[in-house]
């Protein structure tokens, strides 16, 4: 049974999971050098040994989700525990939370920090799936099969909001809007749900006025149209993101040798490591990220698309498209297409909540895809060889 269960792993994905996660480490250490001496006066090796700290935690949930059955997470105790639990969590940030980046969004524990709302944002794409899943019957059901569920999506959302981190609050809406869109409830609900949606959403704006339109969120607005306009103050990010990335060109200036991280990059080892990768290794190593982190997202799509299962197959897309939207809004807000939102890069950006929420993530998809691909090979074949069986004991019979 063992040597079945491991002939159905998905190696592939596991591979480029792996690779991603290596490149990372590289990366991390190349551009955080600087950074390390300069602004907190430790060891240039700082960052890197820290991020290695945070792989070894990370691939170690990782082989324990991806072995762990998915089916048992619909389990209503463990579904309450994450509910009931992730609001508790969210709510003590206002009492036990650590400041930073104007937000209070940190459990600081020592030289420890962890960001609870990396780990909500799983636990929503777990509690959805699981509930669409189990409403399949009456999805098409607006008050009884789509909006329930979304209860908890609007309390976590408010608690995360008010921190405020509006960067998390859409990625959670974004990708729970491809939970519901998957589930297979009508284009007519899906109407009805934007317009409540829109509905609940102005006078939540009206309300925090003051805390959405700062003026540090409004020029980043103004910063799209024209960075070099503000070069020295609120677009001093993307322009240096922008310099890195014309000085990169095609081949790079090399592994290591980037100028920009040196002081003029802010966070180039956190959201703007694109443009060190891309100033370094030029086109190639961007080029490398991007088809790797597409083929992880596909991947998991083609997965959903697999599997016969509801749950597993909402689940695949949850994370699958979690993963997508997190890297498009980084990419488009360090190349300036979107305003700059703080969300870092899965998998390459320095940070442990974000690397660990993304590896048991990953290893959830996985053990979905193992139980796909041990349908197919072994639960198929049994049903043939059962037919086979059934038809020439007819066969028998009959003469």
């Amino acid at each position: 049974m063992f040597k079945k269960i491991l002939r159905s792993y998905d190696y592939s994905l596991v591979i480029a999971i792996t690779l991603l996660s290596l490149f990372s480490l590289v990366m991390v250490y190349s551009a955080s050098m600087a950074t390390a001496v300069q602004r907190y006066g430790v060891a240039s090796d700082y960052f890197y040994q820290k991020q290695k700290v945070f792989l070894i935690l990370g691939a170690f949930f990782f082989v324990i989700t991806s072995l762990f059955p998915y089916k048992a997470l619909k389990n209503r105790k463990i579904l309450m525990y994450m509910v009931l639990s992730s609001i508790v969590v969210l709510m003590a940030l206002f009492v036990f939370g650590h400041v930073a980046g104007n937000a209070q969004s940190w459990f600081k524990l020592g030289p420890i920090s962890i960001q609870p709302a990396e780990f909500v944002k799983l636990c929503v794409i777990v509690y959805l799936s699981a509930m669409y899943a189990k409403k399949q019957e009456y999805i098409t059901e607006f008050k009884k099969g789509v909006l329930p569920p979304l209860i908890y999506v609007g309390i976590v959302c408010l608690l995360i909001a008010i921190q405020p981190d509006f960067g998390t609050v859409e990625l959670i809406l974004l990708f729970s809007g491809a939970i519901i869109i998957s589930s297979g409830t009508s284009i007519k609900n899906l109407i009805r749900l934007v317009t409540i949606g829109v509905s609940v959403l102005i006078p939540f704006v009206l309300l925090f006025y003051k805390k959405i339109f700062t003026s540090v969120r409004m020029n980043r607005f103004e910063v799209l149209n024209d960075p070099f306009k503000y070069q020295q103050t609120s677009g001093y990010h993307l322009v240096n993101s922008f310099i890195a990335m014309g000085n990169g060109g095609i081949n790079g200036l090399g592994l290591g040798k980037g100028i920009e991280k040196l002081g003029y990059l802010p966070e180039s080892h956190t959201d703007f490591i694109i443009a060190v990768i891309a100033e370094e290794l030029g086109i190639w190593g961007v080029g490398f990220v991007i088809i790797t982190l597409a083929y992880i997202v596909l991947r998991g799509i083609y997965i959903a698309l697999q599997c016969k299962d509801p749950f597993g197959s909402l689940l695949a897309i949850g994370i699958s498209s979690m993963i997508g939207i997190q890297a498009f809004v980084n990419l488009a807000g360090v190349s300036g297409l979107i305003p700059l939102t703080g969300v870092p890069l899965p998998f390459i950006s320095y940070g442990g909540s974000s690397l660990i929420q993304l590896f048991i993530a990953v290893g959830i998809l996985v053990n979905v895809s193992m139980f796909v691909n041990y349908e197919k090979k072994y639960k198929n074949k049994k049903d043939q060889n059962v037919k086979y069986s059934n038809k020439k004991n007819v066969y028998n019979f009959s003469k």
